[in-house]
């Protein structure tokens, strides 16, 4: 089971339910990524992934979905053109960047969670 890490130096917001649901969409598009390129590693995502929206669920009110759909949604799209531009980009510089920053994001957020 994931749960809470104890350690909040990983928070990207002031609010852990923004910071939840940002992780959850970032995690949601890496599963694609990975999907896609075959890795084997998405299963162990979607795991992280699921722990993730437990979070969410737990910290979120009814009245809220919209707002926290629109999180996801949004860090979703931003990290999935990471991943694009680490993946398939024909300038190295610019890949690597894309990449570093992709994986830093995704660092943050595992690293609120314990497996």
């Amino acid at each position: 089971m994931l749960c809470l890490a104890s350690t909040g130096s990983a928070r990207a917001h002031d609010n852990p339910l923004q910071t939840f649901a940002a992780c959850a969409g970032r995690l949601s598009a890496t599963m694609e990524h990975q999907w896609l390129l075959s890795d084997p590693n998405s299963d162990r995502t979607a795991a992280q992934r699921a722990a993730m929206l437990s979070l969410v669920e737990a910290t979120m009110t009814p009245d809220e979905g919209r707002t926290v759909l629109n999180w996801r949604i949004a860090s979703k799209r931003a990290h999935a053109v990471r991943l694009t531009r680490a993946t398939f980009n024909d300038d190295v510089e610019d890949a690597t960047w894309a990449l570093n920053r992709a994986e830093a994001e995704l660092a943050a957020c595992t690293g609120l969670l314990l497996s």
